[in-house]
């Protein structure tokens, strides 16, 4: 039978994203991605993959998938990198999906975030969602926000993840990162907590529900600095997805508390780089007394996007206005851009009309 490790090292090797085992097939690797069948390596045997689990999770998960559960964790194999390992079944059968997550470390600039991203990072209290599909990014664009507060700002930082992904040394903050399943039952039962812990800034993995949602904005509400993330595609569906997790009667309340505690979205999608390798599309919005009104009167809310349109001097970008500067600068293909616009025809119009057809 093969060794996982080698598998985990191939992954780190080519530069993949993502690590797919299936028993009884071959091995595959996302790589700028693209999926990817892996030659080097043997194919996987009926029985390798729950030994490959075995290798890499402990006891305690263990268990708790021999219960039923699924199992999701983070693992780190030293000088090859940082994994995060989804173990399931499948048709009688144990799969992986293993995740490389990228080292800590990388800086605003390096990833190519717009300048709002760092002045956001900089607020001292308030909501700030970074939001995206599975894979856009979204946990290296909010390590280099903690990476940014912990290296600039003496203050107490806890994280409630689920798994802890890339981990955070003190510099000049102090960080306390819990792991669900493992420092604590939930994220509900962190957040009910977390205020006991003296926090000046809270990030949450992820806000899943509605006890999660609510939680984090009445730690906004009381002076706390609070970032999170979302499985949204944009700004302003980021909003409409927030305020439908409440009921409708209290949803009038809703609007309000988000308006009052939000101060940005930043919302990604991943594209395949003109000559190689991939480059985020980013969209900002940051929150002005406009956008408060709009987020208010749900009359207004459909008009979310065309403000964000109009917001350049405060540093807001639409997806399709990121898209046409990559397309300016040769960092993506028209076949690219057109693939991941908001409105493909709008964004046509604009390369047209800036004379960069063809």
């Amino acid at each position: 039978m093969s060794d996982i490790h080698d598998y985990l090292r191939y992954l780190a090797d080519k530069g993949g994203s993502d690590l797919h085992l299936k028993a009884g097939g071959p091995a595959y690797v996302r790589i700028d991605g693209e999926l990817s069948e892996i030659h080097e390596l043997p194919r996987i045997g009926p029985d390798d993959t729950l030994a490959f689990a075995r290798a890499l999770w402990d006891e305690g998960i263990a268990t708790r998938f021999a219960a039923g559960e699924e199992a999701d964790f983070a693992y780190s194999l030293p000088k090859v990198g940082r994994f995060r390992v989804a173990v399931f079944r499948q048709r009688g059968s144990v799969g992986l999906v293993i995740r490389r997550v990228l080292p800590t470390g990388q800086g605003f600039e390096e990833l190519g975030l717009p300048a709002a991203v760092r002045k956001l990072a900089e607020e001292h209290r308030g909501l700030v969602l970074v939001t995206g599909p599975t894979g856009s990014g979204k946990t290296t664009t909010t390590s280099a926000m903690i990476g940014h507060i912990n290296t600039t700002r003496r203050c107490h930082i806890v994280t409630i993840e689920d798994p802890i992904e890339i981990l955070h040394r003190d510099e000049l903050a102090i960080v306390d990162q819990r792991e669900v399943a493992v420092d604590t039952v939930d994220f509900t039962s962190a957040l009910r907590s977390v205020a006991r812990q003296d926090p000046d800034v809270i990030f949450i993995g992820e806000m899943r529900d509605l006890e999660t949602v609510g939680a984090a904005l009445q730690a906004a509400e009381t002076g706390h600095f609070v970032i999170s993330t979302l499985h949204t595609t944009s700004a302003a569906e980021t909003i409409n997805r927030v305020i439908d997790m409440f009921p409708p009667y209290q949803q009038h309340q809703a609007r309000l508390s988000l308006a009052n505690t939000l101060k940005g979205i930043v919302s990604q999608r991943l594209l395949a780089r003109a000559g190689g390798g991939r480059v985020a599309a980013i969209e900002t919005m940051v929150m002005t007394s406009r956008l408060h009104e709009f987020i208010t009167d749900p009359e207004k809310t459909n008009m979310l996007e065309d403000a964000i349109a109009d917001g350049v001097y405060y540093g807001m970008q639409t997806f399709d206005q990121h898209l046409l500067r990559l397309y300016r600068e040769g960092e993506i293909d028209l076949r690219a851009a057109l693939a991941s616009a908001t409105n493909s025809q709008d964004l046509r119009v604009a390369i047209r009309a800036a004379g960069l057809e063809g």
